[in-house]
């Protein structure tokens, strides 16, 4: 089997290092072929993997046979070889070895390739330098960047992707048309088959939105509401998608994130000395994404790195929450602009205090700001200063410390915290931490309420000089 992939292409300059996990998941060919690539993005049926400096990775899979399949990809094409029998592009084997790229490359030794892999990259960079171009197609390597071939290929693939929206708005129209309460009686497997549809155009994103409807189907109270707004959410993208030519450059870049096309980081790099607010991981079925938020002291700007492991294992970037990097970060296109990719780091690690916060009642304001850019933000990262956690009717709320308080229990500026985050230990170490007293604490603000994920001890008072924080912050998740 050999491929050349008509998706987006890598970053140049570190081919072998560049792919994420969304990209590699892109160009599976259907379902099964990411469902069956997934549960090989592990360390576990490799054997012999490398790299070289070109781009190219290779390794040994075990399969159920007693001879492993060798498995070639030209991270620069891309383009692989495998000894399987599938007749899919690519196979199985070769979205496993690009996962396992994507979530630890420690798992590759640089150096030369074997000898069978170095057979088949001798002969693309052979046909290469014969042709002196690029090929279009078929095993063909890629030298420089063929700006109308990796156009065409855009097309193409945005092409798929509008056919799967206009689809899904037809289902829309018949779901809506039929009613809300049949969707009860159709089952879950409703949802699956449209999710499949929405993969197969090539839109992960709008795949998921859609298995996030399956979720609320039987979800308890309030389901016809929530249904009915995560309907409109997803008819909203769907019509984006197809008016993107009308919409600003940015709002159009969040609307291409959304529906799942890869895309890259790119601008000029910010320097700045990053505090690491957060770092927790989140299990998506046998991928683990793991997400580090960051402040910076000079700009003042709120990052979002983004990192995966494949199969149970924890990703392979890890920064200490609450030390402070001298780093660049160059951020990903798209509203808001949170994302980015670590860049050079330039000094070792530093202790530092809380970042500056806001009160409570200004939270909602600033989501409600968010969202102008992405309407499908479901929440947005904000440090709240001098709060108190109490509780209420319903759970538990983060109220100003300086805010008046009702015979009842209310205030007049407080948030719920989130659902998500009753049930974690995390909320029960903020109400010892407090201690009945102000905090700051760092988390997400969004329309199912605050969710905390670091707190600093009462009297850590913000960008106070000289003074060590050391042990002062705590993680909540």
């Amino acid at each position: 089997m050999q491929l050349s992939h008509g998706g987006e292409t890598s970053p140049a300059g570190d081919p072998a290092a560049r792919w994420s996990v969304e990209q590699v998941l892109a160009l599976a060919p259907d379902a099964a072929s990411r469902k069956a690539g997934t549960r090989l993005g592990a360390a576990g049926p490799w054997s012999g993997t490398g790299r070289d400096a070109t781009g190219a990775v290779w390794g040994l899979c075990k399969g159920s046979g007693s001879t492993p399949y060798r498995t070639v990809v030209d991270t620069t094409g891309p383009a692989c070889s495998c000894s399987c029998p599938s007749r899919k592009f690519p196979c199985k084997h070769a979205l496993g070895l690009l996962l396992l790229l994507a979530s630890d490359d420690t798992a590759f030794r640089p150096g030369e390739p074997a000898d069978w892999a170095a057979a088949w990259i001798a002969g693309r960079r052979a046909r290469a330098a014969g042709k002196g171009e690029p090929a279009a197609g078929g095993d063909g390597a890629r030298g420089p960047v063929d700006t109308a071939a990796a156009r065409k290929r855009a097309e193409r693939r945005a092409e798929r992707v509008t056919d799967g929206a206009q689809e899904l708005e037809q289902r829309l129209a018949d779901l809506l048309r039929g009613g809300l309460a049949a969707t009860d009686r159709s089952g879950y497997g409703l949802w699956e088959e449209t999710a499949a549809r929405m993969v197969d155009a090539q839109a992960p994103g709008l795949a998921a939105r859609v298995r996030e409807l399956g979720a609320i189907t039987g979800s308890g109270p309030g389901r016809p509401v929530r249904l009915l707004e995560e309907c409109g959410l997803l008819h909203l993208l769907d019509t984006a998608w197809l008016g993107r030519d009308r919409l600003p450059d940015p709002l159009a870049a969040t609307v291409r994130t959304r529906v799942g096309l890869p895309m890259s980081a790119e601008g000029p790099p910010v320097r700045d000395h990053w505090l690491v607010l957060a770092q927790y991981d989140t299990p998506d079925g046998r991928l683990v994404t793991r997400r580090i938020w960051l402040y910076g002291r000079r700009t003042g700007r709120t990052a979002l790195l983004l990192s995966f492991g494949a199969a149970g294992r924890a990703p392979a970037q890890a920064l200490p929450v609450g030390a402070t990097i001298d780093a660049e970060l160059t951020p990903y296109p798209g509203g808001g602009r949170l994302r980015a990719e670590l860049g050079e780091q330039f000094g070792a690690t530093a202790p530092a205090g809380p970042p500056p916060g806001i009160a409570a009642a200004a939270a909602p304001a600033v989501y409600g700001n968010a969202l102008r850019e992405d309407p499908w933000l479901d929440a947005w990262p904000v440090t709240l200063r001098e709060v108190i956690p109490v509780p209420s009717e319903d759970g538990w709320q983060v109220a100003d410390a300086h805010a008046d308080t009702y015979a009842d229990g209310r205030t007049g500026s407080a948030l719920p915290i989130a659902p998500a985050a009753l049930s974690r230990p995390g909320l029960w170490k903020l109400v010892a931490l407090s201690g009945g007293g102000p905090v700051t604490v760092f988390g997400e603000i969004g329309h199912r309420g605050f969710d905390p994920f670091t707190a600093w001890e009462p009297g850590e008072g913000e960008e106070e000089a000289g003074r060590s924080p050391g042990g002062s912050i705590v993680q909540l998740v």
